[in-house]
């Protein structure tokens, strides 16, 4: 199948050489040749614009920062828009606005392009090895048809609902998790100043209840070690995902006091410069304001978890 693909970062690159892998034909596109070097080694063409993508694929796909970078790729000036034809599929797997979605899906289903929302979610390591997950919205039919195309980059893609609703699972995922770690922040602050190393209450609480679910092993790549550079997932990434999800929120009249709450943390953590930073570097303004520092080394954090399993 004919895939073009726009947006070779993190996670776009690595998706779109196993779509090569995957054999189909492929047409990529980013703001520099530079960044698909691997991809036409392997047999990829180069289009200059979103424009030539749309002309040349069956199939499109799109992996960008957020939504104003998607409506730009597609209704900008040498946008898809103005390259596409009926039957063609525009694929979207940046975690994009539900709103934003389903406005694009309703313009290009005038033109007879059907408009797939599919977010990804495995981080760049999930991204490589293909064991990526990939929440989809839009209609059956045409989730069918791009089976092909999920198939070849993840071993997780799954039908959610309408147009929107990848998004909104993705955007529920991503809030549930950066809620967690803003708790996690704070719940093992007060351990440590009330008196009980970080190694101690980390090592405890993990067999409990919660922690069997290994809810806590998410704190030992960043936040436990304190390696925050490079940024697994960036800060000012995050918190546009977070502003989403709050968008719908306030879309739906649903309170949402701790998400709030996250945001307001992670635009503190912006403030001081740290957008680029992982971001559970957000979890450090909680030390700060306790005074307490939650610290593990990588190699105590390895021999816990090889002694406890």
């Amino acid at each position: 199948m004919k895939v073009g693909f726009i947006g070779l970062g993190t996670m776009g690159w690595a998706i779109a050489l196993n779509a090569i892998k995957g054999g189909h034909e492929l047409i990529v596109s980013d703001l520099g040749r530079n960044v698909a070097a691997t991809h036409l080694d392997a047999g990829a063409t180069w289009a200059s614009t979103p424009k030539e993508v749309a002309q040349s694929s069956e199939v499109i796909m799109t992996s960008l920062p957020g939504p104003k970078e998607v409506e730009a790729v597609v209704m900008g000036s040498e946008g898809l828009a103005e390259g596409l034809k009926a039957g063609q599929i525009v694929i979207d797997l940046s975690t994009n606005s539900p709103t934003m979605v389903r406005e694009l899906h309703a313009k290009l289903a005038e033109m007879g392009v059907a408009m797939l929302d599919a977010p990804v979610s495995g981080g760049p390591s999930g991204a490589q090895s293909g064991q990526l997950a990939i929440w989809v919205g839009g209609e059956q039919e045409t989730f069918d048809r791009a089976l092909p195309v999920f198939n070849s980059v993840s071993d997780s893609p799954s039908y959610v609902g309408p147009i929107g609703a990848g998004s909104v699972a993705k955007l529920v995922h991503n809030l549930t998790g950066y809620m967690l770690q803003t708790a996690l922040a704070e719940a093992f602050t007060m351990g440590v100043k009330a008196g009980v190393p970080a190694e101690d209450i980390w090592r405890a609480v993990r067999q409990g209840y919660v922690g069997r679910r290994r809810t806590f092993d998410t704190m030992t790549k960043q936040y436990l070690p304190g390696k925050f550079d490079p940024a697994d997932f960036a800060l000012e990434l995050a918190r546009k995902d977070v502003a989403l999800a709050l968008e719908v929120g306030r879309e739906y009249d649903v309170p949402m006091r701790i998400g709030h709450m996250v945001l307001q943390e992670m635009t503190e953590a912006m403030n001081k410069g740290w957008e680029r930073r992982d971001s559970r570097s957000a979890m450090l303004l909680q030390e700060e304001r306790s005074g307490a520092e939650v610290r593990v080394s990588a190699d105590r954090i390895q021999t816990i978890i090889d002694e406890d399993g």
